[in-house]
This record gives C-alpha cells, structure tokens and sequence, in this order.
C-alpha cells in the first residue's frame, strides 16, 4: 500500500461523514458499535472505542473546548483521588487558559488534540487538519513539558475514513467513548445526581467515559463518580497504559 499523502487530492474530502454514535451499556454489559455503519473503520484506524474488557479498567477522559470555571475544580478531585484523565483542548482553551493546561500536565495528566478551531473535519483539506493539529501541538508544547500529542479527538465526534486515515498517518489515535450523556450544555444542568446517575448506569469494563469540563453537574458529581467506581473494583487508567483495544 502506498504511504497515505498529506497533499494528494486535498481538495476532495471523500467519504461519508459519521457522527460517533454508539448503543449504551445498561447492568455492565458492554457498549456496542455494532449498528452504527462505522465499526470497520474504526477499527481499521486503529481508533479507540474501548479497552480491555476483560478487565475493570476505566479511561477519564475531558473534553475542554472552552473554560467555563470548573477545570480547577475537576483538576483538584482528580488528584485527591489519584486519578489520570486526558484534557482534549482546543486552541481557543490553551489560549484563554495557559495555566490549567500546565497544571495538568504537572499533575500527571495527558493533554490531547481536539483541534485549534474545532472544525467539522470531514469537511476540510488533509493539509488543513495538519495544521489544525500542529498548532495546538506546538502551543501545548511550548507551555509544558509534555512535547509529544499523540491522541486525538474529532469535534463533535464527526469523522470519515479519510480524517482518520491522515490524523493516523501524523502519528494520532483517535479517542471516541463508550461511556458519554448529554453533558456539554451549560443551561440544561440537572444536578449532580443527574451526572451520576448517567454515568454509573453506563460503567463497563474497558469503559472510555466522556465528559465535557464546562458541566457543573460533572464537575459536582465526578468525586462521587471515582469514589463508586473504585467501590465496585473498577480502576482508572491512563490511555497510555491501554495494552488492548476492543471492537
């Protein structure tokens, strides 16, 4: 197979975009991407979904397009609890906020690519998500000393085969979830319980679990959330440490 080009046929964005969907785990049983049409191409890419379900590991994962005054929070019950999590950032929050995005990395924490400007990227150039990347690599990098990005987040969940095909080939793993509500709106906040609720229904193991950092209702939740999961066996992982990933 030829090495896939950054700059050949740029101006086509072939492919049929998806919008990552997935089938809720209910009683522990696993999530699903049986149904959705994309799964091949998931695993094609080598993307994540899920990790080792053999085992009762959990990945935290934040999505942190903007700061909405919670992060500090969230930063302080993780380390409390001796948690990992990745912070999926944008260019508009390492700009806004230099010093939460060193203060995860210092605190042990990943910092992964969720775009500099939060495209749609099923609909831009394979050149243009190159910079995309880059430059909230080099911002990162230049604030902290994690130097290297090596984990991705589509915006809005919305890819094709192609998207991750070239984040791929710029040394990127695509992080989807299998454990996610509808978190993200900061005016339809219900209360922690709500947050909690959500969440510990889903738990599975090799559970990838989504949450959005401009949620009070997470960020309320989230000691209650690490505190039940880890009563019931479960034990939070770094992506770093995923040895196996599950379709």
């Amino acid at each position: 197979m030829a090495p896939f080009s950054l700059h050949a046929a740029d101006a086509i964005y072939g492919g049929d975009p998806f919008h990552f969907g997935f089938k809720k785990s209910r009683n522990q049983q696993l999530a699903s991407i049986n149904e959705e049409g994309f799964k091949g191409i998931i695993q094609k890419n080598e993307a994540i979904f899920l990790g080792d379900v053999t085992k009762k590991e959990l990945y935290l994962t934040f999505d942190n397009g903007y700061e909405n005054g919670y992060t500090g929070r969230i930063l302080d019950v993780l380390k409390e609890q001796q948690v990992p999590a990745i912070f999926f950032v944008t260019g508009h929050f390492v700009k806004e906020q230099p010093e939460l995005v060193k203060r995860m990395v210092n605190e042990g924490h990943l910092v992964g690519n969720h775009s500099w400007s939060h495209p749609d990227m099923s609909q831009i150039s394979n050149q243009r998500l190159k910079e995309e990347l880059e430059k909230v690599q080099v911002a990162v990098s230049g604030l902290t000393n994690q130097k290297e990005m090596h984990y991705l987040r589509p915006p809005r969940g919305i890819f094709n085969d192609r998207i991750l095909a070239a984040s791929k080939s710029l040394g990127y793993t695509s992080v989807f979830w299998s454990v996610a509500y509808r978190d993200w709106d900061p005016k339809a906040q219900k209360g922690w319980k709500y947050a909690y609720d959500n969440v510990m229904s889903q738990l599975h193991p090799g559970a990838v679990i989504l949450l959005h950092s401009v949620s009070s209702d997470n960020t309320e939740a989230l000691s209650r959330i690490l505190t039940a999961a880890k009563e019931q066996g479960y034990e939070f992982k770094s992506l770093d440490q995923m040895q196996t990933k599950t379709y």
